[in-house]
């Protein structure tokens, strides 16, 4: 098998557990699926490797690339087709061009919105499900392009740190850093700060859901009291009366939660569909846990019960240093933005981060 119908083969299993159907453009059946990838698809511009079809109607293009090809010079490529659309389809396009590119080798796959302020390829775990990109399109504005037009924050009930910390983090947003890190010393509120700028992200930026991720049991039960009883200041009625927060004691996802807390030991036995997950590893840190079980990296596959935009932000409060090297990919599975709040940083967190460090308060 030559690289590229390796690389073929791995793309239409990755796009199948999403839920779309893979087919040959000589037996195409648009009806057969929600969402459907037509293979070898001819356009104006160049033969599209996948047709990306939802509804029926043309949504994105996928660029197949063999193991081992660079892929941050494709997107040039799956733009050309994406603006190559055939006449007799235009008019039933979601958008055109068309708004969803995807360049794969099947083992990397990168993702562009086209219709984000400054479209840029991202790296994602795997493809998104047709629902989403739907929903996507649907959508007179994309998420990047809201976190640009967030309204001015209200102090109330702020103190400096805290306001400097949420603009900051919001101005990274606007800037489309995926990943930023606030060190605030212990005591000094970061919660509170971190439970304010959820909120301006789910009212203002319409984000659909944010996971906020705690080192055990206890810090959970805390942050979950803190979101619940939070007043908010434009509305004045508190957090937990406008929005859902669930505190995971289940391997079950609540589909109405707005903020769902849990541990990374709960999400990772989540992704890995295992039912009998033992709830005393929730109750020892992570520090101790890497002592008990060692320090390899778990790995994680593609779950079609929590698929890669299943979060839109990823909050991580005071985890041990561990979580960027065992527990990385439980992390970086999902196409979300991530914050990290730590009082003590190490070297691990910064590079994680990026060394994107948008707040500093040490006291």
């Amino acid at each position: 098998m030559k690289p590229e119908q390796r690389a073929r083969r791995d793309i239409d299993r990755q796009l199948e557990a999403a839920g779309w159907t893979v087919q040959a453009r000589d037996a195409a059946n648009l009806g057969a699926s929600r969402g459907v990838a037509v293979g070898e698809f001819p356009l104006t511009t160049g033969l599209a490797d996948y047709m990306l079809f939802v509804d029926r109607r043309p949504i994105g293009v996928i660029e197949a690339k063999a193991v081992g090809t660079p892929l941050s010079g494709v997107e040039p490529q799956t733009a050309k087709y994406s603006a190559g659309l055939p006449p007799r389809l235009k008019p039933n396009a979601w958008h055109t061009p068309l708004p969803f590119l995807y360049q794969s080798t099947g083992v990397e796959t990168f993702f562009t919105d086209v219709r984000d302020p400054d479209p840029r390829s991202r790296r994602v775990f795997a493809f998104h499900r047709p629902e989403t990109l739907a929903g996507w399109a649907e959508q007179p504005h994309t998420l990047r392009a809201r976190l640009r037009a967030l309204p001015p924050l209200i102090p109330t009930g702020l103190w400096p740190a805290q306001i400097e910390a949420v603009r900051n983090l919001e101005r990274s947003f606007a800037a489309d850093r995926p990943r930023a890190l606030i060190q605030m010393a212990t005591g000094s509120g970061k919660t509170y700060a971190a439970v304010t700028a959820v909120y301006r992200l789910i009212k203002h930026a319409r984000a659909q859901r944010v996971l906020f991720m705690v080192d055990r049991t206890n810090l959970g039960l805390q942050a979950l009291r803190e979101f619940r009883q939070n007043v908010t200041p434009d509305d004045g009625r508190k957090f937990g009366e406008l929005y859902n927060v669930q505190l995971m004691a289940s391997n079950v996802l609540d589909p109405v939660s707005k903020v769902c807390i849990t541990t990374v030991q709960r999400l990772y036995a989540m992704l890995r569909g295992q039912a009998d997950f033992d709830e005393s590893l929730e109750a020892q840190p992570l520090a101790r846990l890497a002592a008990i079980f060692g320090d390899r990296p778990r790995e994680v596959a593609y779950s079609d019960y929590m698929p890669i935009e299943t979060f839109d932000f990823i909050v991580i409060d005071e985890c041990h240093r561990s979580i960027y090297n065992i527990w990385r990919q439980v992390l970086e599975y999902f196409d979300a933005y991530l914050i990290g709040l730590t009082a003590t940083p190490s070297k691990q967190t910064f590079g994680f981060f990026k060394q994107n460090l948008v707040m500093e308060y040490t006291r």
